[in-house]
């Protein structure tokens, strides 16, 4: 294709009356591209053909899948092929989705700051670090919950954040507050919610977290799935709990960490000034939200009742979250069933009560009952250095298997030195 001068010059030439093989070689070049120019009677741009595009038809689909799946192209391509039966390469699909890739970013960075009315709602959610208690280092789940009017802050240590963790958590707060509010807004922790699905919205809570929520008349509500900003307030406060009240503290003792985040709680939190709201939380509190929360009348926590299943090791233990709690010695290998209700472990043989603990806070601990044991040739006996747990009377070894060695040197002949 010519330039836009070339072809001015050819119509200028043929104005002159020059011909077509003239002008041709004039300018170096085919006389037919001078039939062709003089026919156009100018210069025309080039438009290439318009092809077909694999992706024709399918634009709306690729939309949609690709913001159902956050903006994996990959899983875009295996969608298509797997309802669609079309395939397409990768580059094919990045190239497709690339309009919508600015804006999947603009709205996961864009943000509307929703204030709540005083007793309207209180967001929850754990954060997991690590510590050293009694100079091991432990992971410790952080529960916090946070009221979104007064911004004051409860938090409570765990092992897990199973269930029976976020259940124990949202009612200590309820009973440090004083009152339930309307709302409680939830991570999309599998605990708690059993489906929810991105593009409808439609949550689907857990059974027994629905009747957990109805015991205490509260609303349960989820924050959008992979958006942690719409439950803010809280994650913010996670970070400010890991940053203020733990960062670089060393603990004795699991009760030494709840004492600290206790006196952390009233003496550091409720009174520091809030960064957003310039109020320190704890006067907001007295002043706005405390008479809006609705009063608990002496309503007893809902009954907790965690089950497991376990098979008795050869060391009369059953484990339970890192720690291991005795049963008779003659149920070895036998699979028992467990409750732990209200801090007690009990353990069942066939219908049967037969041990009970009480729930150790630690981690990697022994709770032995010496009655478990008796019987067992080479007792276990404490080491000086070793705590145990639940162990009333120490000294139930056997008067048989107390004798001196010198007794039975006397009966096998020798010495053994």
């Amino acid at each position: 294709m010519k330039q836009q001068e070339d072809v001015e010059c050819m119509l200028t030439l043929h104005t002159l009356g020059w011909g077509h093989k003239r002008i041709a070689k004039e300018l170096g070049i085919s006389k037919n591209t001078v039939k062709k120019y003089l026919k156009q009677k100018g210069w025309v741009p080039y438009k290439s053909p318009k092809r077909k595009k694999v992706t024709s038809g399918l634009e709306d689909r690729i939309k949609e899948y690709f913001f159902i799946h956050r903006g994996n192209a990959d899983v875009v391509r295996q969608e298509l092929l797997k309802n669609h039966s079309r395939y397409i390469s990768l580059r094919t699909i990045e190239r497709a989705v690339k309009p919508f890739r600015d804006e999947l970013q603009v709205k996961a960075q864009a943000t509307l700051r929703f204030e709540t009315p005083p007793g309207k709602q209180l967001q929850i959610d754990f954060g997991s670090t690590r510590l050293y208690i009694q100079d091991k280092l432990t992971q410790v789940f952080l529960f916090v919950a946070t009221l979104g009017f007064s911004r004051r802050i409860y938090v409570k240590p765990f092992l897990h954040e199973q269930q029976s963790s976020w259940f124990k958590g949202i009612e200590e707060a309820f009973f440090y507050f004083g009152g339930t509010t309307e709302e409680v807004l939830v991570d999309n922790a599998k605990s708690l919610i059993t489906k929810h699905y991105a593009l409808t919205r439609e949550v689907q809570f857990n059974e027994r977290f629905t009747a957990f929520a109805n015991y205490w008349r509260f609303c349960p509500k989820a924050c959008a799935p992979y958006r942690a900003r719409t439950k803010g307030k809280d994650e913010r406060a996670i970070g400010y709990v890991k940053r203020n009240a733990i960062a670089g503290h060393k603990f004795a003792s699991w009760e030494s960490l709840e004492s600290h985040l206790e006196h952390w709680m009233h003496n550091i939190s409720d009174q520091r000034l809030h960064g957003t709201t310039r109020k320190i939380p704890l006067e907001v509190f007295e002043e706005m939200e405390k008479d809006a929360l609705r009063p608990l009348k002496g309503k007893p926590p809902f009954l907790q009742i965690r089950e497991l299943d376990r098979i008795v090791h050869k060391d009369a233990c059953v484990e339970i979250d890192t720690n291991r709690y005795s049963v008779p010695w003659k149920i070895i290998k036998e699979r028992v069933f467990v409750q732990l209700i209200e801090n007690e472990v009990r353990i069942f043989y066939k219908q049967t009560e037969i041990a009970r603990h009480v729930e150790c806070k630690g981690k990697y601990q022994n709770i032995l009952n010496p009655e478990h044991l008796k019987g067992i040739v080479g007792t276990f006996r404490p080491k000086e250095h070793e705590e145990i747990k639940c162990v009333e009377n120490l000294n139930f070894m056997d008067a048989e298997l107390s004798r001196p060695l010198a007794d039975y040197e006397r009966l096998v002949g020798g010495s053994w030195s």
